[in-house]
């Protein structure tokens, strides 16, 4: 499971890919038709098409003489688990914690020659 979720967290981690799922959240879409909205070639495209298909996040057929690209949705489940187990932690309030840092971080250690 974690050689997946590698997989799974190292495909969604490109902005590129996950406008790819979010396209394919509506419909299957022939190859040519994900490409058309991004500026870079085809084969760019298809190297993203690629890491998404290896990661399982997406299919990919012929029908006839298109490449259709399916969205697989099971895919996620792994790595939406593995999330939600963080849902049972409260949010850290990240400003307050700096605070304490940097007052622990100023404070001299009980052994130094400061403290006495």
């Amino acid at each position: 499971m974690v050689q997946d979720l590698d997989t799974v967290f190292s495909a969604l981690a490109d902005p590129t890919r996950r406008a790819i799922l979010t396209m394919l959240l509506e419909d299957d879409m022939a190859v040519t038709d994900v490409a058309d909205p991004f500026d870079m070639s085809l084969a760019a495209i298809s190297k993203h098409l690629v890491v998404l298909t290896r990661a399982g996040l997406i299919s990919q057929e012929r029908r006839g003489r298109v490449k259709w690209c399916k969205l697989e949705p099971d895919a996620l489940r792994d790595a939406s688990i593995w999330m939600q187990s963080f849902g049972q932690f409260e949010a850290v309030n990240l400003d307050a914690f700096e605070r304490f840092l940097e007052r622990e971080d100023l404070s001299p250690a009980p052994d130094s020659p400061e403290s006495q």
